[in-house]
Formats: structure tokens, C-alpha cells, sequence
């Protein structure tokens, strides 16, 4: 007989109560002890849940539950204000700068001339610059499909030329017909547009460099000569 994996339930609706989003904190935790952590994150131990509520009152913070299921309870003292706010700034932050990864796909052939390779690679490059991953297509025809070892040569040269902008992350396989890799920036995209946005700024409206970048530039010959 087959007998499924056990699983723990929330002690909070063996008792009858709802269960919420939100943890349970001081007066509201209804259990005999916790195990108990300081505000520093220091372990205090196994306590009454009485000794739990007076040590929060005399420290003027909240005892809140964090770990519910364990047996007993992990209980924390903080200020739950300043925590509920400070996570939700930070929740807000991380979604500004969550960026969507974009994959962009090059299709090759396994008897590609170099002038062709060297203009797919170019825009490989550019596409691991703007942060974007790119899926590599090597596209077998006829013959072609029984001489894979073509296919993982020119993915392995692909990989190796831009190895300072980016990696494999899914190596070489076959995939029907084709052979696909994946290769993921070294750059973080957000990283990416930032840079770019820098240097448009940089560049000014017209794309020509500012004044900042004109001072920087080194004299030219006649200028040193006069």
C-alpha cells in the first residue's frame, strides 16, 4: 500500500482559528511556551509564554511570532511597527528594480563563413551588453544532421569568443532537427540600462560627448604644438 508523505498542519486550525497572512504577535499568541530570540537574534530558549510577554513589555517591543510550526513556536521580540514598514520600503524597492529578463535567439548554421559568423556574433554581443540572454540555434539540414560534433565546435567557439561578457548557462543539446544553447549575461539587466542611460546622458541629445567628457579629452597635436 502505497502511504503519501505526512504532513504538518498550522496548530492554529487544530484550535479553530483562521489562519492569516499576517503573524501572530503578543497577546494573540495562544500557546504555553515559545522558543524565544532577542532582538539581536540572540537564542534566549525555551520560555513561558507569560515570561515572553512581560520580557517584550519591560523592553517596550512586540513579541512576535515567526515560526509557527515548529514545536514549540520560535517567538521574536521586535518593534513590529518599524518591522511591517521597513519591509514593505523594501518590498516596493525590489519591485523598481525588477527588471524582466529578456531572451533574445541567433540562428546559426553548422557551415556558417566567417564573415556571417562574425556579424552573428556581433549581435550576440550586443544583446549580453544589454543584459539580455541569448538562446544560440544551430539549424542541421540534409547531411548535416549526422555530423553533430559541427554544431557543438561552433557553439563551443561561440561560447569562448564572448566569455568575457557572458556563460553558458544551458549547454549545448540536441533539440529535434536543431541544436540550441543558452548563454546568460555576466551583467545584471538593470545594471545594463543604467550604464546606458549614463552614457546617453553622458553623450548629451545630439549623441555627441558633453562638456565634462571634452575637458577629459587629451590634446591634440597641434594644440600641443601651439
Amino acid at each position: 500500500m502505497h502511504v503519501g508523505a505526512r504532513t504538518r498542519t498550522d496548530p492554529r486550525a487544530t484550535r479553530g482559528e483562521p489562519i492569516s497572512a499576517e503573524p501572530r504577535i503578543n497577546e494573540r499568541i495562544r500557546v504555553p511556551e515559545v522558543r524565544l530570540v532577542g532582538p539581536n537574534g540572540e537564542q534566549v530558549g525555551i520560555v513561558r509564554i507569560e515570561d515572553a510577554l512581560r520580557l517584550a513589555a519591560e523592553a517596550d517591543l512586540d513579541l512576535v511570532e515567526v515560526a509557527p510550526m515548529a514545536k514549540p513556536p520560535v517567538a521574536k521580540l521586535m518593534d513590529y511597527g518599524k518591522f511591517k514598514y521597513e519591509s514593505a520600503l523594501k518590498a516596493r524597492e525590489d519591485r523598481k528594480k525588477q527588471v524582466n529578463t529578456v531572451i533574445k535567439e541567433m540562428k546559426l548554421r553548422p557551415k556558417i563563413d566567417d564573415h556571417d559568423y562574425e556579424t552573428k556574433k556581433g549581435h550576440v554581443v550586443r544583446f549580453l551588453k544589454q543584459g539580455d540572454k541569448v538562446k544560440i540555434t544551430i539549424m542541421f539540414r540534409g547531411r548535416e544532421q549526422s555530423r553533430p560534433e559541427l554544431g557543438f565546435r561552433l557553439l563551443k567557439r561561440l561560447a569562448d569568443d564572448v566569455a568575457d561578457l557572458g556563460f553558458v548557462e544551458y549547454s549545448p543539446k540536441q533539440d529535434g532537427r536543431n541544436m540550441i544553447m543558452v548563454l546568460g549575461p555576466h551583467k545584471k539587466k538593470a545594471d545594463a540600462m543604467a550604464e546606458a542611460k549614463a552614457e546617453r546622458a553622458r553623450r548629451g541629445p545630439a549623441g555627441e560627448l558633453g562638456p565634462e567628457a571634452d575637458a577629459e579629452a587629451p590634446a591634440t597635436a597641434d594644440a600641443a604644438e601651439a
